[in-house]
């Protein structure tokens, strides 16, 4: 079982310390008008997950036009993205377990058939990105993509083993229709090139992905970046030696995000990107980088200090 006043209140500290949001919560989203099972006890993998910043994150939003054939179906703390290829669509994360129904219903209402969703792009193996994941698959057929290590913590709905945020434990449904990607590897579809990032760090599954969205006078590059905050339990000291490789990923996507074209930046939390729900200011993608820089070297002095060196 998850214990989940734990979570809920090291997710209130987390929103502290990383200078998270203050806007007002609302109702999440359940979608009783979708087509398909709300979310409830009778549906395992739409059961909500009830968590102190749930009705926070899934604030219903109307789905948005970013640029060209490209769209946020999410929510206001939780970015979920869409694209349409000319050949089928794509999905970017899936947001908690109870926000698929709302999540399709945002497709629908931009005129689009869910099950013209052929692939899920996934960022990381955490329940608030890839809780939706099993669902969406189910009342879609898609084709989840994610990287090795993502697709390991997706199948066992669990997080890993070297997961800074490990010991606080959670669960969610586990996804079994899923392609490996590789770093670098370019997805075609339609008219559209999407290209898998590795951004190893918040954890060493996570992946970004990038694409060129066009109109009729020029394109723009958007990047769906993968959560880059150095959060984890209480336990975990990022100074340790078993550390090192996380730390070590960290640098590596700082290296990579810094030299991507980055015209429109969308994280997963929208509010660690900046205001609004994506970003398309000059050196976005810097921006988030930079953020990253700062709160990782805080939080490596301060497990210097607790370790008295």
């Amino acid at each position: 079982m998850i214990r989940w006043m734990t979570m809920a209140a090291w997710l209130a500290s987390v929103s502290s310390m990383l200078g998270a949001s203050t806007q007002q919560a609302h109702e999440p989203v359940v979608a009783g008008a979708a087509r398909g099972p709300a979310p409830s006890e009778e549906d395992p993998l739409t059961r909500p997950m009830e968590l102190g910043r749930a009705r926070k994150w899934l604030a219903p939003l109307p789905p948005e036009r970013i640029f060209g054939r490209s769209y946020l179906v999410g929510f206001g703390g939780l970015s979920v993205a869409l694209i349409d290829t000319g050949a089928g669509l794509v999905l970017v994360d899936g947001a908690l377990p109870q926000a698929a129904p709302a999540i399709l219903d945002n497709v629908r209402k931009l005129g689009f058939d869910p099950k013209d969703i052929k692939f899920i792009l996934s960022t990381e193996p955490h329940y608030d990105h890839s809780g939706g994941l099993a669902a969406l698959v189910r009342d879609t057929g898609a084709t989840v993509l994610a990287s090795a290590r993502g697709a390991d913590g997706l199948r066992a709905g669990a997080l890993e083993q070297d997961d800074p945020q490990l010991d606080y434990g959670g669960s969610w449904p586990r996804v079994t229709q899923i392609r490996v990607v590789k770093d670098g590897e370019v997805i075609k579809l339609g008219d559209t090139a999407i290209t898998a990032h590795a951004t190893p760090g918040h954890t060493m599954g996570s992946m970004s992905w990038s694409w060129r969205a066009c109109e009729p006078k020029f394109c723009k590059a958007i990047v769906f970046a993968s959560s880059l905050n150095p959060v984890s339990a209480d336990s975990y000291r990022y100074t340790a030696p078993s550390s090192a490789a996380i730390v070590k990923g960290f640098q590596a996507s700082y290296k990579l995000l810094d030299a991507l074209p980055c015209d429109i930046l969308i994280s997963p939390h929208p509010d660690n990107a900046g205001e609004g729900r994506y970003n398309d200011k000059r050196g976005a993608c810097r921006t988030y980088v930079q953020r990253s820089r700062g709160l990782l070297a805080a939080r490596l002095a301060n497990d210097r200090k607790e370790a008295g060196q």
